[in-house]
């Protein structure tokens, strides 16, 4: 064992002893001066900007807004015929479809089911689901993905059963989070998807620093198939301080990943007009020296193709980041704590939910394919509701986990001081029975 671990650091060392020269000799080579009579500035900040002795001030205003990336207009009619989707069968759309339909139905399943109190908290993503199926069938199962709160079609696509989402929200004694994270805070063992927390934007320098660490991993072994990080957030987030430091890390680091950001309008109550200035979040990506682009939230082809291609540029030449930014109007209130009917007009939000949302748009192109129909649609939407409410039935009376698990996972094994707090738990419920329902839990007082 010794000898591993001593080849094991021989390893690491050799590696980090090469990334440091490499480093070094970029450094090296990118050594800056200025020479006379240079008709550009030669400094490390500013390299090749040129000299003007034209005072003016860059003004967003005279910047034309950047451009919106659509393959399929709001009609399911595809806008440019060469970007037909010619790489998966419609047999793979429709799964998309029932995909986008199933996080749609379990959204208001899920949305009522708080309102009678059978669940203590809920988050919707209606309107962005596109975003979420879209991007996440352009990555591969190997790909590490950082979610915020409103992926549950990232979920779906890469095999999220129905029974992992109620175990989730109902901390049951299924849930992978052993009944500690509130509801919505979902996780998967393979494919990858770490586990969801509240802190708004804590996921951005987490997956950058995942990223790298993908980087150095596919140095070590350069035969194994190389992957990214793909890291999703609300332009809410990207008010918060680790929102800057995620793109600058990853992009002053090369790092393997995208940033997908979702830009629906609202900070829980906040609109954008009130958030910022600049021309969405897609310019601050042009800011940190990343290739950006800003597509149709809505049009599940174009998420899905900017995806595709923004995977294969961040595994360019070692790695790079990129930032896509979707934009998709956010038809629900932000979770069941909010109302949103008290800082927007119902009129606007009924108005975006008839007119333009991705499962219609993509309801639309199906049709006109042949593929899809009023039977097949009120055939689906049947089957998916009884398929919901049978794993919601089911989860809802599963006991809660053992009160041991309360105490497990913080260390590999209890401390002595976990010990004594576990046993003075345990004469503390056996004083009290009648106080606390710990039948509730797997084994009662026996599973602690």
């Amino acid at each position: 064992m010794a000898s591993l671990l001593f080849g094991g650091r021989l390893a690491v060392r050799s590696v980090n002893r090469h990334v440091q020269l490499r480093h070094s000799a970029v450094r090296w080579n990118s050594s800056i001066s200025q020479r006379p009579g240079s008709a550009t500035v030669r400094f490390p900040g500013a390299v090749d900007s040129k000299f003007t002795s034209e005072m003016a001030f860059s003004r967003p205003s005279s910047s034309p807004a950047m451009p919106t990336y659509r393959v399929m207009d709001s009609d399911g009619v595809i806008v440019d015929k060469k970007h037909e989707p010619t790489d998966v069968s419609t047999e793979e759309i429709i799964t998309w479809y029932k995909n986008m339909l199933t996080v749609n139905i379990m959204d208001v399943i899920m949305f009522e089911a708080q309102r009678q109190g059978r669940l203590s908290f809920y988050m919707v993503s209606a309107g962005e689901e596109g975003i979420a199926v879209g991007s996440a069938s352009a990555l591969e199962d190997h790909d590490v993905v950082f979610c915020q709160y409103r992926e549950s079609g990232v979920f779906q696509q890469r095999g999220f059963t129905m029974k992992q989402f109620m175990a989730q929200l109902f901390a049951n004694r299924h849930d992978s989070g052993q009944g500690r994270n509130m509801p919505v805070h979902y996780g998967l063992e393979y494919p990858r998807i770490f586990t969801i927390s509240s802190p708004l934007a804590t996921q951005l320098p987490q997956a950058a620093g995942a990223a790298y660490a993908m980087k150095i991993q596919a140095l070590q072994n350069p035969n194994n198939p190389a992957g990214v990080v793909a890291c999703y957030f609300g332009e809410g987030a990207a008010s918060e301080g680790d929102f800057h430091a995620a793109l600058n890390m990853a992009a002053t680091r090369s790092c393997p990943i995208v940033f997908i950001c979702r830009n629906n309008g609202f900070a829980i109550s906040t609109p954008t007009l009130e958030q910022y200035r600049g021309d969405g979040i897609a310019s601050r990506g042009i800011g940190y020296g990343i290739d950006t682009i800003r597509v149709d939230g809505n049009d599940i082809f174009a998420v899905r193709e900017a995806t595709k291609e923004a995977r294969r540029m961040a595994l360019e030449n070692g790695g790079r980041p990129i930032l896509i930014e979707a934009m998709s109007y956010r038809v629900s209130h932000h979770s069941t704590s909010d109302d949103s009917f008290t800082y927007r007009a119902r009129v606007e939000v009924e108005d975006w939910k008839r007119r333009d949302n991705p499962i219609i748009r993509l309801r639309k192109w199906l049709e006109s394919k042949g593929a899809w129909n009023e039977e097949l649609e009120q055939q689906a939407r049947t089957d998916l509701r009884a398929a919901i409410l049978k794993e919601f039935n089911a989860a809802e009376r599963e006991k809660k986990p053992a009160l041991k698990e309360m105490f497990n996972d913080v260390y590999e094994s209890l401390t002595e001081e976990q010990e004594m707090q576990r046993e003075a738990l345990r004469k503390h419920l056996e004083k009290y029975p009648d106080e606390y329902n710990i039948n509730d839990h797997e084994h009662g007082i026996k599973g602690l």
